[in-house]
């Protein structure tokens, strides 16, 4: 995993190296191992390395083949490189590295751009083929790994934060109508090509950009996700096998691609805890584990250690155990939204900040829970949706999802930022795709290429790689994503969401961790906001800059502000959080550019 960022110039000038480097600047964090800068006529590189994999001198980047005229950066892991580079072998390549990235640069060597279609992994890259004048940018299957663009007459920038961008100047900051309609109605989620910022866009997933010396875009997804039934009906039996098998080999590859130390995010909950099993099932051995806990609220528990404990005792893990106060929380929440590329309002972006920052002085890379929910249908609303028989697709959704109806919308911002009901027209449009046999199909599906990309698994990328820290998600696994995808889906909603999950987990895992009720990353103190955090919130939303932004009608702040327990979404998250956490993310990130 690294930063990566980079111009192409479509003006006849040279990039400044000096805007290259004030972009690279910004990425060390999440390249804290070395850094490197490449300038060919008109496009210019940078870099920062993590480095996990061939940690010699020999995979550092931009990696240039100057008798080909191709040079890369990337932001990744390819985890099926080594049968890769075998067949590249084969095929007549060369190699002087023992490591991914020259793998994708030989692969582009054999064949451009339906290279992607052979790579199993998480990626973000650029690469520059001189003697085509292209400049070629691409993102995996299920956008784990991040890209962002600025694209003006003058230059194409593009880097793996939205702050790399704005450092390296002339980005128009004005807020997006269209992307406010979906942050504030779709859980925060922004759907690409959409920021936030007017001048900024993001590539999508399963998506590659090529651009000429002119600037001129050429756009292709290379990938779609199927969720029909297979030919043949599969046995309750069959399907525990496959995914069992599937997820074993998941984990398996995200421990044993790389050259460093690899841990576990272990919450306590059903998800991490099976990442747990299945690897102690394969012999892994000397399993370090990690937990993170917030003090209580009378409502909810702040922490999750007896489950974890019990897992981690189970299988003898070296086990790493955090509790971090409320006032360390308050402390350091802005600094968390400082490595936020995106407004993010996820109650536990923080808790994922702080957990990273004390695994980090232990590992470099850990395997994560993230995704399992969507992918196998574990959260409370999915049975809630598949029993409305009422009203189109869109309308079975919205009910027990968005955060705030169209009308919620108009009366939250001001009148210059209302339009046409942006996100429900994103919804329809993408439940409406083929390929999907019915409702539930079409909603999990949505979750695990859309709703998960700009929530859950950017709040885990960005978090975790402020810190020199990477996040492998084996339940995002394209080969278990698309299996759990064809699955029936009363195979995922029994047994109160997950069932194939608790089936496969059973007599691996304590009776007590797959039984217990479903719990969410623990984050309490944002989400019954009281006492300091109110003080704090308010303080936001009362700022001088807030007010003169003219972003938000005053009546919804004061009407939240007076009753902030009583205002939550459908999904329990808290609407004034929403307000404060996007006013601070433009205070800190955008005032002053």
């Amino acid at each position: 995993m690294c930063g990566i960022a980079g111009e192409l110039r479509l003006d006849d000038q040279r990039p400044d190296p000096a805007v290259i480097q004030k972009m690279t600047a910004t990425l060390a964090r999440r390249g804290p191992d070395a850094e490197g800068t490449w300038f060919d006529g008109p496009v210019a590189f940078g870099h920062r390395r993590l480095a996990i994999i061939d940690l010699s001198l020999a995979s550092a980047q931009p990696m240039v083949d100057e008798a080909a005229g191709l040079a890369l950066i990337f932001n990744g892991t390819i985890y099926n490189y080594p049968g890769l580079r075998a067949e590249l072998i084969g095929k007549g390549h060369r190699f002087k590295s023992d490591g991914d990235t020259e793998v994708l640069l030989r692969a582009w060597a054999e064949w451009g751009e339906d290279c992607v279609e052979h790579l199993d992994g998480a990626f973000a890259f650029a690469l520059w083929d001189r003697s085509r004048g292209r400049l070629f940018l691409a993102r995996d299957r299920l956008g784990i790994k991040p890209l962002y663009y600025n694209l003006t007459g003058a230059y194409l920038r593009f880097a793996s934060t939205t702050q790399a961008l704005l450092a390296a100047g002339g980005v128009d900051t004005a807020i997006d109508p269209v992307a406010l309609h979906h942050h504030f109605t779709l859980h925060a989620v922004v759907p690409a090509p959409y920021t936030l910022l007017a001048g900024v866009r993001k590539v999508a997933p399963a998506t590659t950009l090529s651009f000429d010396r002119a600037g001129q875009m050429t756009e292709r997804r290379y990938w779609r996700l199927a969720a029909q039934r297979p030919e043949r009906a599969m046995t309750e039996a069959e399907w525990q096998a496959a995914i069992h098998d599937a997820l074993s080999v998941a984990v398996q590859k995200r421990l044993a691609v790389a050259d460093v130390k690899v841990g576990v995010l272990l919450s306590g909950g059903l998800d991490s805890s099976l990442l747990v099993a299945l690897l102690a099932e394969q012999g892994a051995r000397d399993l370090m584990t990690f937990s993170v806990g917030f003090e209580d609220q009378p409502e909810e528990a702040g922490n999750e250690f007896e489950y974890s404990d019990a897992v981690a005792a189970h299988f003898g893990t070296r086990h790493h155990q955090y509790r971090i106060a409320n006032g360390e929380v308050l402390r350091r929440l802005p600094e968390a939204v400082d490595n936020m590329a995106e407004p993010m309002v996820g109650q536990d972006a923080v808790a994922f900040y702080l957990l990273a920052e004390q695994v980090s002085k232990t590992v470099k890379v850990v395997q994560s829970g993230q995704g399992a929910d969507e992918v196998f249908g574990g959260y409370f609303w999915y049975p809630q949706m598949r029993a409305e028989t009422e009203g189109a697709a869109v309308e079975r959704f919205r009910r027990h999802y968005f955060d705030r109806d169209h009308a919620e919308y108009l009366t939250t911002v001001m009148p210059v930022y209302h339009g046409p009901d942006h996100t429900a027209a994103t919804v329809a449009a993408r439940l409406a795709e083929p390929l999907a046999d019915e409702f539930i199909d079409q909603v999990l599906r949505l979750d695990a290429t859309l709703l998960i990309t700009d929530d859950p698994v950017k709040r885990v990328d960005n978090m975790t790689m402020a810190w020199g820290l990477e996040a492998r998600v084996p339940f995002l696994d394209r080969q278990v994503v698309e299996l759990a995808a064809r699955m029936p889906p009363e195979l995922k909603l029994a047994s109160g969401g997950k069932h194939i999950l608790k089936l496969i987990a059973r007599g691996r895992l304590p009776d007590a961790v797959i039984d217990r009720k479903k719990g969410y990353f623990p984050m309490p103190a944002l989400k019954y906001v009281r006492g300091d955090f109110l003080e704090f919130m308010r303080a936001i939303l009362d700022s001088r800059a807030c007010r003169e932004r003219g972003l938000f009608r005053r009546d919804y702040v004061a009407k939240l502000l007076a009753e902030p327990e009583r205002h939550h979404t459908r999904i329990q998250g808290s609407k004034l959080w929403h307000l404060a956490l996007l006013e601070l993310w433009l205070q800190r990130n955008v005032d002053g550019v």
